[in-house]
Formats: C-alpha cells, structure tokens, sequence
C-alpha cells in the first residue's frame, strides 16, 4: 500500500510540474507559472551576465512568472527581429532601437500600444526622462519604453594632441587642418571600422543634420511625406566631407569593425575616434586623463543645425500578440526602474533613461558630462539606419562602402537613395 501511495505522490507531482511550466494555459491570475519570451540583441558579455542576473531578480519577486531569454548581435537582430514579429509565435518582449525602427512595428500592427499603461502608473513613468520618449511615440500613442540613451561625438587622445601642440577644433577647416598634422607625425588620426555599416550611418547621419535644412530633413525622412526626394545638394555635400575623411582613416576600414578601431584608439595607436558616450566606460580605464571628447566641428556655410546632438533612446516594447500584456509591462518597470539602472550604468556603462541614475560611485566626470550634453541639448538626431526606412537605409550604407572602396561616387551613391527613397514612399502611398 505504502508503495502504491509513494507512486501516486510522484506522478501527481509530476502532473503538477509539467501544468506549472505550460505558458499556453496557464495564467499569473489563478497562482500558475506563466512564461514570457524576452528577445534582445546583447548575447556577448557583460550585457549577457546584466540581463541573466536582471531575469533571476525580477522571476525570485514574482515566482509566478518565468523569463525566457533569447539574444543575437546587432546585424542579426535587426533581420531576425522583423521575422519573429511577423510568426505565429512572436516574443511577449523585445528590444527596439528608436524612431523609424520602433515606429515600423507600430505601423503594422505588431507592436502594443502602452500610452494607458504608462499613464497610468505616473510613479514608475515620471522617473524616466520624458523627452526619452518621444522616438517611440507615433500618432500621439507610445509603443516603447526607453532603457537606455546615447549621443555621438570625437573621441581624441589629449596627450597625442599635446605632443602636436593641437586644440580642440572649432570648425571643419581647423579639423582637417589638425587630421594633416597627426598624419605628418605618423600617427593614425581616426580610427574607423566599416565591416559592420552602421559606423557609416552615424557619420552620414551627423553631416547631413549640419549641411541640410532641418524642414527638409523632415521631409525627406518621412515615408509617408511623397515631397521628400532626398534632392537636396546638402546631402551629396555630407558624402563628400565623409570623403574628405578617408585619407586620414586607418587602411582598410571596409575589412575591420568598430570593436578593432576602438581598440586601435584605446591603445594609443590613433589620435581620434567618433564613438558613443556608452563608450567612455570602455576607453576611460586606459586613457585615464588622456581622453578628451569634442563634437563634429561646425561645417562652415552649413545650412543644417551645428548645435544638434546624434544620439537616440533605445527602449523596450511588447508584442500585440502577448497573452500577458501586464506581467510583459512589470518586466519593462523592472528594468527602467531607478534601482536598475544606477547597476546599468556600473555594470555595463549603458546610460539608464531613468533619472538620478548616474552617481559619483558609478560613472566619472567625463560620463557626467555626456550625460548632460543629452539631456539639455536642444535637439536629438536619430541615428541615420534607425531613422530612415531600412530600404533606403540599404541604399545609403551599401553605397557609401563602394565610395570608401573608390567604386561609387556621393553622386552616384545619392542617385541610389533617391531611387529608394522613390520606392517607399509610393509603397507608403498604396
């Protein structure tokens, strides 16, 4: 009797196992285990071990829900996460860069809309940098919550300029005039890496914010707005300033990636890097007082906005397929939360969207810094292949690796984007 009570306990509990761990028809509401599919693009460390930890504190809070995580690098992400959305069987949460990458989620319906949800807990929103919205926010609802933000600028070497007797330059002119002097000395003035395109768009990005009129850009970048034909002689004048850079690039730039230009200026090996605040973490513990920042000089007879910073938010959404939008919206709370975010900034020198997160005992006066610089700055520019549709986007970066190749001319590279261009915005019509 007593062994036939022993095998009706094990198979009660294993009955009770595998309903505890089905996330197709359980729910957080009657006490059962749910499970929420996270997709995100940090599976290298210390993102990896951040998130990892993340899922283990949040799913110990609410034993009710399980975390189930899934990660691939940049380039991949941006192919992979357009797929998943559009299956049967899309992630509850996800990852989104800002302005046009978000929005394409919520123009086909496959992205959830949160404006209530954030409304309606004012406690956890109100922490969070308003203005950090804004690129997730289309047609007057918000479809992201941003995690992260992030702004552009040079990175140089304070004592290489030292040793050349440079200062930071003021204009376009004092800065090729500058980039002539590094290289007369032998030393790399920029470090560059373009295997990976997106380093292109951020420089491209920038001198088409200096050298076109704001009301164009606008314009033009809109899929929707049949105006815009991106004909404009600003835009061929950023690919040739980008041009004028490619003489004082280390070689081979279409064969390396950013991480080896970074590491070429973290060495001491290069004069310059355009980069990333987030970056500054990474470089600092090298260069230690060595490393100065300075923004992309003004462009003199520049129509565009000299004072815009390039940066952009990068948030979190949901899945209008989610069968569990609350527990899906306590994840997002979770992460965005202050407590979060000040370990964010220390752990993996990501800048937190959330107020009062960057502390003495977390980041350095220089990262203080950047972080000022974003949040009082008058204007944002998007990153350029989140803020144009991804076909254009194409276009751009594909052409302007066959310019640096000597195989396209701007002209011709513009010729290509304007056809695209053409293209979207008679798809956008139909």
């Amino acid at each position: 009797m007593k062994k036939i009570f022993t095998v009706f306990t094990v198979f009660v509990l294993c009955i009770s196992v595998l309903v505890g761990c089905s996330s197709s028809t359980s729910s957080s509401k009657d006490g059962k285990v749910i499970q929420l599919n996270f997709f995100h693009r940090w599976p290298t460390q210390p993102k990896k071990a951040f998130f990892e930890k993340a899922v283990k504190e949040f799913e110990k809070q609410h034993p009710n829900i399980k975390i189930k995580t899934e990660a691939v690098l940049n380039d991949s992400y941006k192919e992979k996460i357009r797929v998943v959305l559009g299956s049967s069987n899309p992630p509850d949460i996800f990852f989104s860069w800002s302005g046009e990458f978000a929005y394409n989620f919520a123009r086909a319906g496959k992205a959830l809309d949160l404006t209530d949800m954030i409304k309606e807990d004012t406690g956890w929103s109100d922490q969070i940098i308003q203005s950090q919205f804004i690129p997730f926010t289309l047609d007057g609802k918000t479809y992201g919550v941003p995690w992260s933000m992030d702004g552009k600028s040079f990175f140089y070497n304070k004592k290489i300029f030292k040793q050349l007797n440079l200062e930071e330059p003021k204009t376009w002119t004092e800065f090729m005039d500058d980039l002539q002097k590094i290289k007369d000395a032998n030393i790399t003035p920029i470090a560059f890496g373009s295997k990976a395109p997106w380093t292109i768009s951020h420089y491209i990005g920038t001198l088409n914010q200096r050298l076109v009129p704001q009301e164009i850009i606008k314009v033009d970048y809109d899929p929707k707005n049949p105006e815009g034909d991106f004909s404009n002689p600003g835009y061929v004048e950023a690919l040739k300033k980008f041009k004028e850079l490619e003489p004082y690039f280390n070689k081979g730039v279409n064969a390396v990636d950013h991480e080896y230009a970074r590491q070429l200026f973290k060495s001491g090996k290069a004069a310059i890097c355009y980069m990333q605040y987030a970056e500054i973490g990474m470089v600092e513990p090298a260069l230690k007082d060595d490393l100065g920042v300075f923004k992309l000089p003004e462009i003199e007879g520049g129509k565009g906005d000299p004072n815009v910073i390039t940066g952009a938010p990068e948030g979190i959404m949901i899945s209008s397929k989610t069968k569990y939008p609350k527990e899906a919206m306590e994840f997002i709370k979770f992460l965005t939360s202050k407590e979060k975010g000040i370990q964010q900034v220390k752990e993996v020198n990501e800048y937190s969207a959330t107020k009062g997160t960057l502390t003495d005992q977390n980041s350095s006066p220089l990262q203080q810094k950047a972080v000022d610089q974003i949040v009082n700055a008058d204007r944002t520019a998007l990153w350029l292949d989140t803020d144009l549709d991804i076909k254009i986007v194409d276009a751009y970066l594909k052409g302007a690796q066959l310019m640096l190749d000597g195989k396209k001319t701007p002209e011709e590279v513009m010729k290509d984007v304007q056809k695209a261009a053409k293209e979207v915005k008679q798809s956008a019509a139909k």
